[in-house]
């Protein structure tokens, strides 16, 4: 299966090395042959291609950003959008599945972590031999993270974990968690500390999987803890540093969702392109009415500003700085982007735009979550907002 895409020059508002365009071309080409022929049987069985993802693994795809020295590929943010959008522009959930790996689990214990730590886990998840989850979400604290409700209890030389985790990417399948868990209810955010949890250990398991809307190829599911007892050295960064941290993890996390949100407008955007161009109505193909120009005009528009944004953002990651406000746009511009694009080219495709046969509707049903996961438009601008003003202060 040939995917019918536009050519990197006109994707692209810059220029790429090299290196970067022999990445895009590899991913591309793995894409067009492992993952297209699949995408609509693995979405409605809701199938998790484990076998897909270590084939990732080793082509580097899940340790990009991880240094060398600990067995990742020392790719930069830049290049890590560039292999994020040409997933998802063929299935999304793949996408989500190497970004929350990446960017979330992976992440955090690069951040946070002791060398111990680092040497320990950083190698095996580069490779992608293991798989990571990362929980803060539960079912009474979603933005609301000083509301969690799983803890961590010194006693000893070990912490014991009880509680649930809701909404985890990779959560049946990941060999290793990061945990937001509650060390001090009385310090609120400042009371919380993070964990890794290996796979197999007592009390640990993973619960429920999400019957989804969309991005069905991902696997969402609970992780469950009772009881379960881990070392101290398992304790990730200082204690009560973890939702501090985590919000750190976050600004790079919110990059990836812009470049997850960039490959779903792409794969939509192409398959409008292509769709306009072979429907005729009367006596012309559809594409030669202005009314369907505009549409295509104001979608690509709105896609290359939302590239700009997220690279914006991922090469200021790469040059060290603070992020936040940046990743913030990046991702509240490129999701909602993502979202009108997709709406549109259900519409462009009439009829076929709600049949399972066309591809719009997968579009349509995965993009949603690109608004919601890793903080909702709302806390965005909420994000976005508080950052600003802190720039603009007023002057009385």
């Amino acid at each position: 299966m040939k995917l019918d895409v536009a050519p990197a020059e006109t994707l692209y508002p810059f220029v790429l090395t090299e290196e970067q365009e022999h990445l895009r071309r590899e991913i591309r080409a793995f894409a067009e042959k492992e993952i297209a022929p699949h995408v609509m049987a693995w979405d409605e069985a809701s199938q998790f291609p484990l076998e897909v993802v270590k084939k990732l693994g080793k082509m580097g795809l899940l340790g990009i950003v991880v240094p060398t020295a600990y067995g990742g590929a020392g790719l930069g943010y830049v290049d890590y959008v560039l292999a994020i959008e040409e997933i998802s522009a063929v299935d999304a959930s793949l996408g989500l599945t190497v970004a929350a790996h990446n960017s979330l689990g992976t992440k955090h214990i690069y951040l946070a972590g002791t060398e111990a730590q680092r040497k320990k886990y950083l190698p095996l998840l580069a490779t992608g031999e293991w798989l990571a989850a990362w929980g803060l979400t539960e079912p009474g604290s979603g933005s609301d993270a000083s509301n969690a409700r799983t803890t961590a209890v010194k006693r000893g030389d070990r912490y014991i974990l009880n509680g649930n985790k809701i909404f985890i990417t990779n959560g049946h399948y990941a060999d290793v968690a990061v945990i937001i868990a509650v060390t001090d209810k009385s310090k609120g955010t400042h009371g919380l500390s993070a964990f890794v949890v290996e796979k197999g250990t007592k009390g640990f398991r993973p619960g429920k999987k999400e019957n989804k809307l969309g991005l069905r190829a991902s696997d969402t599911s609970e992780l469950i803890f009772e009881d379960c007892e881990i070392p101290e050295e398992n304790l990730l960064g200082a204690l009560g540093e973890g939702f501090i941290d985590a919000m750190r993890v976050l600004d790079g996390g919110r990059i990836s969702i812009a470049a997850l949100s960039l490959g779903i407008g792409r794969g939509a955007l192409d398959a409008a392109l292509k769709y306009v161009k072979e429907r005729r109505q009367f006596g012309k193909a559809i594409a030669e009415f202005q009314g369907i120009q505009w549409k295509l005009a104001d979608m690509a528009t709105e896609l290359d500003a939302a590239r700009l944004l997220t690279q914006r953002a991922a090469v200021l990651n790469d040059a060290g700085r603070k992020i936040t406000r940046e990743s913030a746009m990046a991702k509240l511009f490129a999701s909602e982007t993502a979202v009108h694009i997709c709406n549109e080219t259900v519409q462009l495709f009439g009829g076929y735009g709600f049949i399972k046969d066309y591809p719009a509707e997968k579009f349509y049903r995965d993009v949603k979550l690109c608004t919601i996961g890793e903080g909702t438009s709302e806390i965005q601008r909420m994000v976005i907002a508080r950052e600003i003003l802190k720039v603009y202060p007023s002057r009385g």
